[in-house]
């Protein structure tokens, strides 16, 4: 019996990616490019609405951006602006009621919503809106802020959507279209990248700078946390409408989620996973005979460990780039296969070696294993396991999809324990403060880590949560 399954991948997810351009007669055109640069930051839908005489006009659906885009769509959106999203849920099920970017016409006329995050206090919202009369379409938490947002009484667009953002917790990164209006939005904490860039006269919004670079697009600045941008034909207008506080910049976003050629927070992504990788080969050096990343998301911290270590780089293992999140299992026998769908082992660079094998993070660790496995399948004659993260010991709860704690590893067993678990001959983890160093953070400040230390920023339950409700009011 023919089934769909899931390929084997044991990382996290980062929810979404945002994209939208104001100003430009091919906007929807250059969102598809700006979506397909930000493809890696979720795989299971994708949107365009574009605007044009008045009027919103949306297209969007399951899979990949080229997978929808098809059979005249692009062509239909047609105006001078235009925002995309590219969705992996966290918040809501993977279906078409959920995916990006969400329109709705209210008393304001029509507007659009994308959104990348996770909204903590959504849950308390919906039945609060529910209660009032609220009837909500899908199970998505970013329907929550255009609820919020259709029930102001502020006239200016502006005032009515800084107004709604004001009661959420969480995780937000935002791009709202309306016909004659494109507005960005960053939750006071930062969590998620946003960027601002300029095209041929038009202000262009991303989740990365990688977008930007696609298009031809000139990067400008981050939307700074707690910050609110207007763009329309009068210009670009910056608002605050949040209390100050502490930015707490996803670390992840350095480790795993962005593209190695995006500028995130301010720092280059791949010159931070390099120096992830120099500072394991000096805090967890190997006697080993090469360094080999498990590709892709191990591949800049394993060529920093061979610069640091003197090791030579190698590519042990092979990766097949045309496999998607999901695959077709024509027989339940061939499920043993699992990870080998998307990585293979080079014999030759592998046999007889004693083999220093590079990632970015080990979650519950069954891929880890088999990876393992597969190494000393082809002839690996010691593994040493190197991690350029330091252990995950909890969930995430601002736009990150992760297991719950208990199915996390490191939260229940010590290192050696997950050594033997691996079958690896050696497990190190990059430290806290190596991490910190890489992201140009050494004192802690600015980045989020909750993940590693099990301190969460906003509070996600409980009295906690009703508490900063009240006082987001």
């Amino acid at each position: 019996m023919t089934r769909l399954g899931v390929v084997e991948d044991d990382h996290f997810h980062d929810q979404c990616g945002v994209f939208g351009i104001f100003g430009h007669p091919e906007a929807a055109h250059l969102t598809y490019l700006g979506l397909y640069a930000l493809q890696h930051r979720g795989q299971e839908s994708a949107g365009i609405v574009a605007s044009r005489d008045g009027r919103l006009h949306l297209e969007k659906g399951l899979g990949l951006v080229n997978d929808i885009f098809v059979n005249g769509k692009l062509g239909s959106l047609e105006g001078s602006s235009a925002m995309g999203h590219v969705r992996y849920s966290t918040a809501g099920d993977p279906v078409a009621a959920n995916a990006q970017p969400i329109s709705i016409d209210c008393h304001r006329g029509p507007i659009a919503l994308a959104h990348n995050g996770n909204l903590v206090n959504a849950r308390v919202l919906r039945e609060q809106l529910e209660a009032a009369g609220s009837i909500f379409q899908s199970t998505s938490d970013t329907e929550v802020i255009l609820h919020l947002y259709a029930r102001s009484h502020h006239p200016q667009l502006e005032d009515a959507i800084a107004v709604s953002l004001t009661k959420l917790l969480g995780a937000f990164s935002l791009v709202f279209l309306t016909p004659q209006t494109l507005v960005a939005a960053r939750d006071p904490w930062g969590f998620r990248p946003l960027v601002l860039g300029r095209l041929e006269g038009a202000t262009v919004v991303s989740s990365e700078t990688c977008a930007l670079d696609l298009i031809g697009a000139t990067y400008v600045r981050e939307v700074e946390p707690g910050e609110l941008v207007v763009i329309d034909e009068g210009g670009l207008r910056s608002f605050r409408p949040f209390p100050p506080t502490e930015t707490c910049r996803c670390v992840f976003e350095h480790v795993y989620f962005a593209r190695p050629d995006s500028q995130v927070f301010g720092r280059n992504v791949q010159v931070a996973r390099l120096e992830m990788g120099r500072r394991l080969a000096g805090e967890a050096p190997a006697d080993a005979d090469c360094v080999v990343p498990v590709p892709d998301s191990g591949m800049g911290a394993a060529m920093g460990y061979a610069e640091e270590s003197g090791l030579p780089f190698q590519l042990g293992l092979i990766r097949n780039h045309y496999v998607g999140r999901t695959f077709i299992e024509p027989k339940q026998s061939i499920r043993s296969f699992g990870v080998r769908i998307k990585l293979n082992p080079v014999r030759s660079v592998l046999q007889g070696k004693r083999v220093v094998l590079i990632d970015d993070s080990i979650v519950r660790g069954t891929t880890s294993r088999k990876i393992v496995a597969m190494v000393r399948g082809a002839g690996a004659r010691e593994v040493h396991v190197r991690i350029s993260s330091p252990p995950t010991t909890g969930p995430c709860y601002y736009g990150i999809d992760t297991p719950t704690r208990s199915e996390l590893i490191a939260s229940a067993h010590s290192v050696p324990e997950i050594a033997r678990h691996l079958g690896a001959d050696s497990l190190a983890y990059l430290s806290p403060e190596g991490l910190l160093a890489s992201v140009g953070d050494p004192e802690g400040r600015s980045h989020c880590r909750a993940c590693f230390t099990g301190e969460y920023p906003v509070a996600v339950s409980g009295a906690w949560q009703l508490r900063l409700i009240e006082k987001a009011r």
